[in-house]
């Protein structure tokens, strides 16, 4: 028992270190087996200590947050990057919305289209965007991801590939420079991965926070990606970076 309480306490020592953690890593560092830490890992999520994730756990208060308390970090800036995403919309196309807390408030900004296709697997953005008659609006199936409010998996995988689209628009947890773009689960990066497969243009929307950070999950390198809607506080460099990689960053202004 004194064993398995100081392997835990090593486990969230770690977490508070890095963030995130991972199986194979945690199995080599401690000498036991990978079965019995994810056990450990399935105790500390029971008492609100981390957040499991395939492969590993993240930092409790890295990403404990529901959707609706995600909507409230950095929202002036959320919106101001919706509206500038929006703009980049015609009228007669087909979009899909990721699920995401920026690219909810990119759904805000689309009652005045005359005729627009719109594909989402975020429950809240369909529920937002069933108030505008003017909208037709495809769901794909999937079970439900209750943190982010979506639906994913084989189904979701399998209906999104029957479709195309001009753009997609996909919120992101993270933006490494040497690396591309990451969300915190993998479920959620596979499915991005169909995404960009079927659509025409990749956009990300992103707000400056986002930069220099990664995630337990990578969605694709900068060769996928088209554009980058984010704020102007960004840093110089990544502008310099995204610049050499081709994709175009739009500064969402005031």
């Amino acid at each position: 028992m004194k064993k398995t309480a100081y392997r835990r306490s090593l486990i969230l020592e770690k977490l508070d270190e890095t963030g995130q953690v991972n199986v194979n890593e945690l199995s080599e560092l401690l000498g036991v087996s990978e079965v019995t830490i994810r056990n450990d890992l399935d105790k500390l999520e029971e008492n609100k200590l981390l957040i499991r994730a395939h492969g590993g756990a993240f930092k409790a208060n890295n990403i404990a947050l529901n959707v609706s308390e995600k909507k409230k970090i950095n929202l002036d800036l959320k919106r101001l990057i919706g509206k500038k995403a929006a703009s980049l919309i015609k009228e007669d196309e087909s979009i899909i919305l990721d699920s995401g807390t920026t690219t909810f408030e990119l759904s805000n900004n689309l009652k005045d289209f005359a005729n627009l296709t719109v594909i989402s697997n975020a429950l809240d953005i369909v529920n937002n965007l069933s108030q505008y008659k003017n909208l037709e609006i495809f769901m794909p199936g999937g079970y439900l991801k209750e943190f982010s409010m979506s639906l994913v998996g084989p189904m979701a995988d399998r209906n999104f590939r029957q479709l195309y689209c001009n753009k997609l628009f996909l919120g992101v947890d993270g933006i490494k420079e040497n690396s591309g773009i990451f969300t915190h689960y993998m479920e959620e990066a596979y499915l991005n991965q169909v995404m960009i497969e079927v659509a025409e243009e990749v956009i990300v929307v992103a707000d400056s926070s986002k930069f220099k950070k990664s995630g337990l999950a990578f969605i694709c390198g900068f060769d996928k990606i088209h554009k980058i809607v984010t704020d102007s506080n960004v840093e110089p460099e990544m502008l310099e970076i995204m610049k050499k990689n081709n994709i175009e960053v739009l500064l969402a202004d005031k």
